[in-house]
């Protein structure tokens, strides 16, 4: 006799479908490289051995993106502002044809008695279009509050802090607009750490200069450029400013550029220990 035999059938659930890979686009060569700006573009504080001059950032960019000597420029020069790039270190760098141009430039703007935040946003929107038109990736920075790292008296660090604030704004404008990468100085790892600065305190050390370099090729690769190299936060290659040296900068250059500085800024500040008076400070 045979039996009954019940069959059950299980369910079978069927895998879900896997994405489809997608192919990412290969890294981009940078192969010239442009540095715009002031004494940080120039490299201040990152003095190089026995054949003198300074190093810097745009060197250590340039490093960690293999751009070859040929293909590297550096107009900028010390004291310069947002307008100086633009009329007059903007016309080299197009010429050059950058894929890549780092921009470090507005703080001299805030020590002038004539400081125009509007003027200093058209002008760096100005300068990105010029550099985009020819084929340039433009990555500028905004500002840390500086009155943290150089000891200023309150009246002034209040002015100064406003002033930078006042900057950053006009620099964000911008780059939300634009849509171009930017590096924030004030959230760097270690930016108000004293390492950081050279003697003078104005402008970083090869620390810093490291640190700004690092985060730029940051941005950069995160745009899509190929960083065969990283920046190495490991201080080498350049020199340790003597006492010597640093007694005879602070006398010869620290002292009338904070006496020039100072006279053209005071104005500013008194106005912001008016309003603090008065109980109406912005």
């Amino acid at each position: 006799m045979v039996g009954d035999v019940t069959v059950i059938s299980a369910e079978v659930t069927p895998e879900p479908a896997r994405p489809a890979l997608v192919a990412l686009p290969p890294l981009r060569r940078a192969e010239r490289l442009v540095v715009l700006g002031d004494s940080t573009a120039v490299g201040l504080g990152d003095p190089l051995p026995r054949r003198g001059g300074w190093r810097g950032v745009g060197p250590l960019v340039a490093a960690a993106l293999g751009v070859d000597p040929d293909g590297y420029l550096n107009p900028s020069f010390t004291g310069a502002r947002m307008r100086c790039v633009l009329t007059e270190q903007v016309p080299a760098a197009v010429a050059h044809r950058p894929d890549v141009a780092l921009l470090v430039a507005g703080m001299n703007d805030t020590l002038r008695p004539d400081f125009d935040a509007a003027r200093i946003a058209a002008d760096l929107t100005e300068v990105i279009h010029r550099l985009r038109d020819a084929g340039t990736t433009v990555v500028p920075v905004r500002f840390h509050d500086h009155s943290k790292v150089f000891r200023l008296p309150p009246s002034l660090k209040r002015a100064l802090s406003a002033r930078v604030a006042e900057l950053n704004a006009a620099i964000d404008d911008v780059v939300a607009r634009e849509g171009v990468p930017c590096l924030d100085l004030d959230r760097l790892p270690g930016a108000y750490d004293l390492t950081s600065w050279s003697v003078d305190r104005l402008h970083p050390s090869e620390l810093g200069h490291r640190m700004l370099a690092d985060g730029f090729t940051g941005l950069l690769g995160e745009a899509g450029f190929a960083v065969p190299e990283p920046v190495s936060l490991t201080c080498s290659g350049g020199v340790e400013p003597s006492a010597t040296g640093h007694a005879g900068w602070l006398v010869l250059k620290g002292i009338p550029w904070l006496w020039r500085r100072g006279r053209e800024f005071l104005p500013y500040a008194a106005v912001i220990m008016w309003n603090s008076f008065r109980g109406t400070e912005r």
